[in-house]
């Protein structure tokens, strides 16, 4: 069951639940407002990797309510998008509420994520977000070496992959996630609030992978804009990762599916 709220703080703020579970936060008058940290993360990663305004090419797996490509749409004029979802009854509500289809440059699409990865032109895109999720169960099989790879065969040279993750306490499964990036990318950053990676809820993580990136200044951003976030790469990565192994479609494991956490952000 999908439901809308109002948020009362913001007029126009809505929130989009499913199954009880928060997916996303949408501001029909705003589409700057990011409400949830992880977008807020991602939107860090991009400034520092290609500057302000700059329009790109980008994919999204997981839709939600379109928040993130609404974002890119409005401050990033003449980027042309697609957000691909597998759920077509949630999409037609969030077009038919959200008003989706009017969103400048934006496709959208109902189908599965990993086939339209697989048939999608290589050096295609310069942004892929995966954010692909069953309830508040992050899909497995978007997130093997094998899927890993091919989403790094689609980015320019300059192209950006970012992975939302949501875990339980001990990041468990974050922990393959970064084993799998780490080992397809020459360069992953993780970005999370302060108590994601110690605390007792679960929680969300950021992850970007790369050719390169501009470690130092997607830590001193996140840190000024939000100051409590923490922010991981090279030694302190390879750190959190420890001994976890990459995850491959010879065994596709779906996130954990007891989540109650905090919040579940899914687009």
């Amino acid at each position: 069951m999908a439901e809308l709220a109002r948020d009362p703080r913001r007029r126009s703020g809505w929130l989009l639940s499913v199954g009880g579970l928060a997916q996303s936060y949408v501001d029909v008058e705003d589409p700057t407002y990011l409400e949830f940290t992880y977008q807020r993360h991602i939107a860090v990663a991009l400034h520092c990797v290609t500057g302000p305004r700059v329009p790109l090419t980008a994919v999204h797996i997981g839709g939600g309510a379109c928040t993130f490509p609404r974002y890119l749409a409005a401050t990033r004029p003449g980027s042309a998008q697609v957000v691909v979802d597998a759920d077509g009854e949630l999409m037609d509500l969030v077009r038919a509420e959200f008003v989706v289809d009017e969103i400048p440059g934006l496709a959208v699409r109902v189908g599965d994520g990993r086939e339209y990865v697989e048939a999608r032109a290589a050096a295609s895109a310069d942004l892929v977000v995966m954010d692909a999720y069953e309830r508040s169960s992050c899909v497995g099989g978007m997130v093997t070496v094998e899927a890993t790879r091919r989403i790094a065969g689609l980015l320019r040279p300059r192209g950006v992959a970012v992975v939302n993750v949501i875990d339980v306490p001990g990041m468990p499964f974050a922990r393959r996630v970064v084993a799998t990036m780490t080992s397809v990318y020459d360069t992953v950053v993780l970005l999370a609030e302060p108590d994601a990676l110690t605390g007792n809820s679960n929680a969300n993580l950021v992850l970007v992978g790369a050719r390169t990136l501009p470690t130092e200044a997607i830590a001193r951003l996140a840190g000024i804009t939000m100051p409590t976030a923490t922010c991981l790469y090279g030694d302190s990565l390879a750190e959190f990762q420890a001994t976890a192994a990459p995850l491959t479609d010879d065994e596709p494991v779906d996130g954990p599916r007891s989540l109650r956490p905090r919040v579940v952000a899914c687009g």
